[in-house]
């Protein structure tokens, strides 16, 4: 579907291409485009002009980049929603209480959702990310990423956009909160066996167990961070 473009403002040509599939249906809401190298093959430029074509696209909010996953499209008129729904929620400190009320209202039907609506593909993806997850918490490395991997295509699995996008935005305001929750061994330890208990309930497509090994990871997460604080109220 995608042909070399012409070398003089080339990210244009590029943009214009994804859009007009976008347009004619040949390329849909949710798909992973191709990595750099790729379209740098496809196109026959280089990886530089294909960065600047995919950050004109999300410019646009036609595209999305998940840190350590690819760019995935955003072809649903969504998004102009939901960023600012997101960043509302994060005006102050104490907000993350609530975030976190409102992650525990929508991520265990995302997990229901899932085990709903998962794919063989999706069943190995997330099979995938829980192996990179062990390999950072193996090495002593802090598992951030591979953790917002599996919530962020956990959504994706679900099949619905809007709880994808917003889990997304909430995923990126948290990142600061989270690199410091998953600093000790066995907090690392903890995110691995819930999100182990969470893959095992969709495979099985048990959506009610899904629901509820999903809730008791993120009260796990809570009760950690906050019960300090709930202490002293």
């Amino acid at each position: 579907m995608l042909r070399e473009v012409k070398k003089k403002r080339a990210h244009e040509d590029i943009v214009k291409q994804i859009r007009s599939l976008v347009e004619k249906g040949k390329l849909r809401d949710g798909e992973k485009l191709p990595p750099e190298r790729e379209l740098s093959e496809i196109f026959k430029v280089s990886r530089a002009t294909v960065r600047e074509a995919i950050s004109s696209l999300e410019m646009l909010k036609l595209v999305r980049r998940r840190q350590g996953d690819g760019t995935y499209l955003m072809a649903g008129q969504g998004e102009d929603l939901v960023q600012p729904l997101a960043v509302s929620l994060f005006q102050e400190k104490n907000d993350l209480i609530d975030i976190f009320s409102l992650r525990k209202l929508i991520e265990p039907e995302v997990a229901l959702l899932a085990s709903e609506n998962a794919k063989p593909g999706d069943i190995r993806h997330l099979r995938k990310i829980l192996r990179e997850q062990e390999r950072e918490v193996s090495q002593g490395r802090n598992p951030v990423r591979t953790d917002s991997k599996f919530h962020n295509f956990l959504a994706h699995t679900a099949r619905n956009r809007i709880f994808e996008r917003l889990l997304m935005a909430i995923m990126d305001l948290l990142k600061k909160t989270r690199e410091q929750y998953l600093q000790t061994e066995e907090r690392k330890q903890s995110s691995l066996l819930g999100h182990r208990e969470i893959l095992a309930a969709i495979q099985t497509g048990d959506g009610r167990k899904a629901r509820q090994a999903m809730r008791q990871h993120l009260e796990n997460v809570e009760h950690t961070l906050f019960k300090k604080g709930r202490k002293g109220r």
